[in-house]
């Protein structure tokens, strides 16, 4: 296991949280310890993916960057690295999100 990569995936994950999460907002980070892989979610209560992004949002360079809530960049990137990282250690990430509900990513890493 790759511990700064690891890192950089919860670091991607809880920024973009931050970046489309109102002032006051909740984001929670839990980490669940099952029998075969553990299971990362990060949640948050806030603007939410677009369903229409929902099928492009690990592609390079997707068009589903957004500018977040206090004018930050959209890179493009962020979420296909995240993808990639978590496949290198032989486990999945997908998502919920609902437009004015929130998200919540799921990344299951084998033991």
């Amino acid at each position: 296991i790759d511990t700064l990569k690891l890192i950089q995936v919860f670091n991607n994950l809880i920024s973009n949280a931050i970046k489309f999460t109102h002032d006051n907002g909740i984001i929670e980070l839990n980490i669940k310890e099952e029998a075969q892989q553990v299971l990362i979610t990060v949640r948050d209560n806030g603007i939410g993916i677009p369903e229409e992004l929902h099928a492009v949002l690990f592609e390079k360079f997707t068009p589903a960057g957004r500018v977040g809530l206090k004018g930050e960049p959209p890179v493009g990137l962020g979420m296909s690295i995240i993808k990639t990282i978590v496949e290198l250690h032989g486990g999945k990430i997908w998502f919920e999100s609902k437009v004015n509900v929130g998200s919540t990513f799921y990344i299951t890493i084998p033991k």
